[in-house]
């Protein structure tokens, strides 16, 4: 496993996102359970992750219960970034800070996000809300998601300190929310955490235009008209590079988005064989003939 600064912290480059984790729209209940779940986990301790990222509003909180829980008494020696959803007025704000720490069983947050900006709270009092929580130690750091560099850097400025993180859509087939932000990650010493980078199961290959998941994914507009027309070419390129490397799809993906160390990935996992890939393209590194072919084919 690599690993990278993220702030004070040094994170595993491949992490685990955990919507999966209590969400009956991801198949909780029926294809993972509390036992599959302890499974994934462990596996993921045992090869080095040492990320772990969740949110209030994933199950309506049962995320990171289910996380804290299947952790038991390692949740005090990981990174685990949770995040408050919008509306962001600063007493929510910390209000959901204190719920999270009730159900993640920590006295600490050591990231905590904002899920998407609020254009109807002023930024500097959601800012300030995080200030107070970092000056009392309920959260040790604090970062941002789908927020573009302009909005990054004014939140910046009104915190009076770093954002440490921007949480972004980042894969082969959407590319400019995460290039968008790299400039201010490089520039500032901050990560890019790429959510959803396999496109939720479109860049493994396994899906296409005859066959579109049914379930939660059918909602948040990855499998769309341009998407589906783009997806075989860019799978396919993926395919070649991975044969030279005894690779798959999925895991040459990976390895496109950390060629920059700036990046990080939380891809999400169902079973121990899925992690247990994802984790394999850490160690992955590709030629910068590859690069160019899949630079060029994800850019038609």
């Amino acid at each position: 496993m690599r690993y990278t600064k993220l702030g004070a912290r040094e994170i595993s480059v491949v992490g685990l996102g955990t919507w999966q984790f209590g969400e009956p729209g991801w198949g909780w209940g029926t294809e993972l359970d509390l036992q599959g779940a302890s499974r994934i986990v462990e596996r993921a301790l045992e090869l080095g992750v040492n990320f772990f990222d969740t949110a209030a509003v994933y199950g309506n909180g049962r995320s990171e219960e289910i996380l804290s829980e299947v952790l038991g008494d390692v949740r005090h020696r990981v990174v685990i970034s949770t995040k408050v959803a919008p509306p962001l007025e600063p007493g929510r704000v910390k209000w959901s800070a204190e719920r999270s720490l009730r159900r993640l069983a920590l006295d600490s947050i050591e990231l905590y996000q904002l899920h998407a900006p609020d254009n109807n709270v002023p930024l500097d009092q959601t800012m300030g809300a995080l200030q107070e929580l970092m000056d009392s130690g309920r959260v040790r750091q604090v970062g941002v998601s789908n927020f573009g560099p302009m909005q990054w850097r004014r939140g910046e400025a009104a915190l009076g300190g770093p954002l440490i993180s921007n949480q972004v859509e980042y894969h082969l087939l959407e590319r400019r929310y995460g290039e968008s932000v790299l400039a201010h990650a490089r520039k500032e010493g901050r990560g890019v955490i790429a959510y959803s980078p396999l496109a939720q199961g479109l860049l493994t290959g396994k899906y296409g235009r005859s066959n579109v998941p049914q379930d939660v994914r059918a909602h948040y507009g990855i499998f769309n008209r341009r998407s589906l027309r783009r997806a075989p070419a860019i799978v396919e390129a993926l395919r070649d590079v991975g044969g030279h490397h005894d690779a798959t799809p999925a895991q040459v993906a990976l390895a496109w988005l950390l060629k920059d160390p700036e990046v990080a990935v939380i891809p999400g996992a169902r079973s121990v064989e899925q992690l247990e890939a994802n984790v394999t393209a850490a160690d992955l590194t590709l030629s910068p003939d590859e690069l160019y072919q899949l630079d060029q084919v994800s850019r038609s």
